[in-house]
């Protein structure tokens, strides 16, 4: 397949109207690559049978989606800026699983978006003194139990922008994911941070450049925010907002949500208790209790005997075709996916399952040019 070419086609979907986010999610997933889509564009009801008549009529000529895909690559080229592909070995693995994931994800930065741990925060644009108070607490214990996690959020005013200055200043990366296209920012006010975030973290969005801010994409970006991560953290919330959307949409993904309580009487907290009180987000009081609900104390106990020179046990409880895997990449180290499915004899699902669990574990690293490393 020819990746500039499998590219090209994947923004170029990403244009076409009268394509909703499932039904081309799910086209996407049933021929395997924008490739296929495009070779069956003019057959299109014979692979999804629910196709519109302006889907159809829209599919026959694809020369303005493409031409607008051309000038985004070169774009993305010249600044930087990475787009990850559904099919690609660093599309984040915990947004692939969501129904309504992006097709193209531009990237930005330095993190692994398949890194073993990946929390959001999220909260009101007014954030109070109580919140930051929370944020700078909850940033600086989790570096020390838990340094390895990445922090998610949307560079918005209030516990958006505390989050990734808190997770900044403790040595944290941390993940902006925005409404809008990477060759502008807002609110300008932040670029300092945004700027900042690039070598400890980066910024992402499914928005091609010349995306304005509008209303609505606030709404789309919310489901990437729930969708990166293991689990969403609502700080300060009132009774309806952008958080409380982003905390049910990682109900919905079956990830865990976490709320901080606060005072009854003030309204920006009536939003996190009523999650709390619904049981639509545990309640928890500090890095610690959220630590422990993750089942990530294991880590923490890993640094203390780490730091006392005592070494964990080598690839402690994996199953059968992680031990396979392990066993080839102990032979030749550094392989792609597919290297790894021929030499172990597991078909691809099993195989993609087994490294997603490892990477996990800490035992393998997904490395440029989707080779997997082991480690240890």
């Amino acid at each position: 397949m020819n990746i500039t070419q499998e590219t090209l086609y994947a923004m170029a979907l990403t244009r076409i109207n009268h394509f909703n986010l499932t039904t081309s999610l799910q086209l996407y997933r049933t021929l395997g690559s924008a490739t296929a889509i495009m070779e069956h564009r003019h057959d299109i009801k014979a692979v999804l049978p629910c196709a519109t008549p302006r889907l159809v009529e829209a599919l026959k000529d694809i020369s303005e989606p493409m031409r607008r895909a051309e000038e985004e690559l070169a774009f993305d080229e010249a600044h930087n800026i990475v787009p990850l592909l559904m099919n690609d070995d660093s599309y984040p693995e915990r947004l692939r699983r969501c129904e309504d994931a992006p097709l193209v994800l531009y990237y930005r930065g330095t993190s692994n978006l398949n890194n073993r741990h990946i929390i959001s925060v999220v909260g009101t644009r007014h954030c109070t003194i109580y919140g930051q108070d929370i944020i700078r607490q909850f940033c600086a214990d989790l570096k020390r139990m838990c340094p390895d996690t990445i922090i998610i959020s949307g560079l918005a005013y209030g516990v958006d922008i505390n989050t990734h200055r808190a997770a900044l200043k403790n040595g944290m990366e941390t993940v902006g994911i925005l409404a809008h296209g990477l060759d502008y920012l807002y609110p300008t006010a932040h670029r300092e941070t945004a700027t900042e975030m690039l070598n400890q973290g980066g910024l992402a969005t499914e928005f091609m450049t010349g995306t304005n801010a509008d209303k609505m994409n606030f709404v789309r970006r919310n489901r990437i925010i729930a969708g990166l991560a293991d689990a969403t953290i609502v700080v300060e919330s009132a009774e309806k907002g952008g958080s409380l959307i982003t905390a049910n949409l990682a109900q919905d993904y079956a990830r865990d949500v976490f709320a901080f309580p606060g005072n009854i009487n003030l309204p920006y907290s009536k939003g996190t208790n009523k999650l709390i009180r619904e049981n639509k987000a545990a309640l928890i009081t500090s890095a610690d209790d959220f630590i422990y609900s993750m089942g990530w104390d294991n880590d923490t106990q890993l640094i203390k005997a780490k730091a006392n020179g005592i070494e964990r046990q080598l690839f402690p409880e994996l199953n059968e075709n992680e031990k396979k895997i392990v066993a080839v990449l102990q032979k030749n180290n550094d392989l792609q996916m597919n290297t790894i499915c021929t030499q172990t004899g597991l078909p691809i699902p099993a195989t993609s399952a087994a490294l997603f669990n490892m990477e996990m574990l800490g035992v393998v690293k997904l490395m440029a040019g989707g080779m997997y490393h082991l480690l240890g």
